[in-house]
């Protein structure tokens, strides 16, 4: 019992020397495209007042970040020609029930701020 576990220790140690000596050799794989930040506060056109738990997603990049208790979000992307933010109320629950939004991101150069109002349904 006692030398099975010790093998198994020894053979834990050597899978992570390997590893260790790969990333060492070859590194870590590299980010080369330009990235950029996209961020705002997204609000209840009627009152005014911030919404949190919007899920705010790139479209054709399966990114992602919800709103927090100020209704703020921030997603660093890849830089494109034209790309789609989509507002998604999925907790309505929580607070209210507000109608998706997409909106239409062109000829990008640099961080944008994003002042979104969503309506009620």
């Amino acid at each position: 019992m006692k030398n099975k576990l010790i093998r198994k220790i020894i053979g834990g140690l050597s899978l992570t020397s390997v590893l260790f000596v790969f990333q060492a050799c070859y590194g870590t794989p590299q980010d080369f495209e330009p990235d950029f930040r996209i961020e705002g506060q997204v609000k209840s056109k009627s009152t005014g007042l911030p919404i949190e738990g919007i899920k705010v997603s790139i479209v054709d990049y399966m990114q992602y970040e919800f709103t927090n208790d100020k209704g703020e979000f921030s997603i660093y992307t890849v830089i494109n020609n034209d790309m789609r933010i989509s507002f998604e109320d999925l907790d309505s629950t929580n607070n209210g029930s507000f109608l998706n939004r997409d909106t239409l991101l062109t000829n990008i150069q640099d961080n944008i701020y994003l002042d979104i109002k969503l309506e009620s349904k």
